[in-house]
Order: C-alpha cells, then sequence, then structure tokens
C-alpha cells in the first residue's frame, strides 16, 4: 500500500510516528508537503503536480492540515477525493470542524453536552450575552485561535465587556463560554479512530494557568473514561463525520462537556500519556479503508450462460 501523509513538517513527532508505523506494517509512505502542491482541473482528469511531477498511484491519504492552512489544505485533500484516492479524514469534515461556531452548532444539534455558549455581532449586546452563559467570570474564544492561543478568561464582568468590546473593534469574530470551575484547569483528551477510543489522557494546566493544553506548558496523564464520557467523544466525532478526532472535554457537576472536536489531532501527548500505539491504529484504519475500495471496485462477474436445453 502506498500511503501519502499531507504534512508540512516531516520532522514532527506525529508525521513521524504514522511514517514508522506504516512502515511497520509494510506499507510505503511519502510525506507530502500540501503547501507545494498544483492543483490540475480538468474534465475527467484531475490531478496534483508536486515538485514537478504528478502525484500517481497512490492507494490512500491521511491528512495532518494546520489550522492556518486549511484553505488551501483542504482543496488538496479534495483534490485527491476527486482523483478517487481515499482520504483517512474527509476534507469536508475538516472544515465543518475548523468553524468552531458551525461545529458547536452540530454539536448542539446532535444533543452533545458542552458548556453554555453565546455568539453575538453586536458590542450593545456584551451584558445580555454575558449573562446568558451564567455570568462572570467567562472564557472568551476566538473564533480562529488554537492551542489555547486566543483564549480569556475574563473574571469579572466589566472585565469581559473591556476584552469583548476591543476583539470586536478588531473585527475580530469571538464566542462567550461559562466558566466551568469544578475543571480545575483541567480537560481530558479522547483520541477516536473509527467510531472507537482508542486512548485518553487528562490534561493539567500548570500552576494559576486555566488553559490545559500541552502547548501552553500543560501535562498529559494517563485516564480511564467513564461511559459517559467514551459516548460523549464517540458522538461527537461522529457528528461531525470526523474518523479520526481528538475531541476535548470538561469535566461537571451535569457530566461531561465537549469544548473542541480537532481533525488533526497531534500525536506526541496522547502516545506518551497512555503509552499506546496511536499511529498504528491509525494506519490499520487506513488499511481498513483500502480493503473497501477493493470490494466496492469489483465488478459483478456476468452470469453464465444456461445450458441448451435449460435457455427457454
Amino acid at each position: 500500500m502506498k500511503l501519502a501523509i499531507l504534512s508540512r513538517e516531516p520532522k514532527l513527532y506525529s508525521t513521524t510516528r504514522l511514517v514508522q508505523a506504516a512502515e511497520a506494517r509494510g506499507h510505503q509512505a511519502v510525506v507530502i508537503d500540501h503547501l507545494q502542491c498544483n492543483l490540475v482541473l480538468e474534465k475527467g482528469a484531475p490531478g496534483i503536480i508536486y515538485k514537478g511531477a504528478p502525484l500517481e498511484k497512490f492507494d490512500a491519504v491521511i491528512p495532518r492540515i494546520g489550522a492556518s492552512v486549511t484553505f488551501y489544505g483542504t482543496a488538496v485533500v479534495r483534490q485527491f477525493e476527486m482523483m478517487k484516492v481515499r482520504t483517512a479524514v474527509d476534507s469536508q469534515s475538516i472544515i465543518r470542524s475548523r468553524d468552531k461556531l458551525r461545529s458547536m452548532q452540530v454539536l448542539a444539534r446532535a444533543g452533545v453536552g458542552m458548556p453554555k455558549t453565546a455568539f453575538t455581532n453586536y458590542s450593545d449586546e456584551v451584558p445580555q450575552m454575558i449573562r446568558q452563559v451564567g455570568g462572570a467570570p467567562v472564557i472568551i474564544k476566538l473564533l480562529e485561535g488554537t492551542q489555547g492561543l486566543g483564549v480569556v478568561l475574563a473574571e469579572t464582568e466589566k472585565a469581559a465587556q473591556s476584552v469583548i468590546e476591543a476583539f470586536h473593534n478588531l473585527k475580530a469574530r469571538i464566542i462567550v463560554q461559562e466558566f466551568v470551575a469544578e475543571s480545575k484547569g483541567a480537560d481530558l483528551r479522547a483520541f477516536v479512530v473509527n467510531g472507537e477510543v482508542v486512548g485518553a489522557m487528562k490534561r493539567q494546566g500548570k500552576e494559576g494557568e486555566f488553559r490545559s493544553n500541552l502547548h501552553r506548558g500543560g501535562t498529559g496523564t494517563l485516564v480511564k473514561l467513564s461511559r459517559a464520557e467514551k459516548a460523549a467523544a464517540l458522538l461527537a466525532a461522529k457528528s461531525l463525520g470526523l474518523s479520526i478526532a481528538g475531541v476535548d472535554m470538561l469535566q461537571s457537576k451535569r457530566g461531561p462537556l465537549v469544548l473542541e472536536v480537532n481533525s488533526s489531532p497531534g500525536l506526541e501527548g496522547i502516545e506518551k500519556a497512555t503509552g499506546l500505539n496511536i499511529a498504528g491504529k491509525i494506519i490499520e484504519y487506513t488499511e481498513q479503508l483500502i480493503d473497501k475500495k477493493k470490494v466496492k471496485d469489483v465488478k459483478p462477474k456476468a452470469p453464465a450462460p444456461m445450458p441448451d436445453h435449460q435457455a427457454e
């Protein structure tokens, strides 16, 4: 099997581990920088040119698309889809998950528990919006933020109003969420592959930090999820159409509350915290995609002609 791993950084832990896991199972893995791909659009013959040569004969693609290049990255994934190459995560699901407001609307419609969230385009509505999520303190998030960047804890209504108005003046789109105090600066990351939670960790923010992201200095430890937490993670991934996902949740008095669903979750934190071969699980799932495609592509044989004595 020949795999394309779409990644801008071949030396990143996640990229390296996927290559290792693929090769350990006897496959060829090629790392491709999606920003260096040129897309050729032609009726009946879509193509991709990479470093002057066409990309051909790939069995499957594993996208590792960063949030800052979602538009072009998903265009490359979509081009592979047009070329009838199986993708471990489809382009539309990546786009859906990257729009925080849209993804939360989808999660709410699917019945996924999450913190009270409000969104407005008018600064005049700020006091009302703060009250709608339970009052200060509140969490204010940039819709385009990642890895804990663009997330602010406003401890008073006055501070919240100042931050929200400042963001609005900068034409930045934000959401306001309730602050779940009982989580104590920790959250859960459930790693989902093909409708199964294959690993989970608890991420704890450093002292005095309300964000638990590992990129912000948090630590990850192995954790066993409750039945409700597993169900919430699986429902969240399914509702966004993600076959591979990192689902971030808070533990609260009213059950698990989903914060975000990541379509390109990192492998380093989860593998080191759990000791599990998560990369191998992704490769196994990709193998299943190829097997399904082979079955689908097999044309049924024409029925054998009846013997002359039965032809009537």
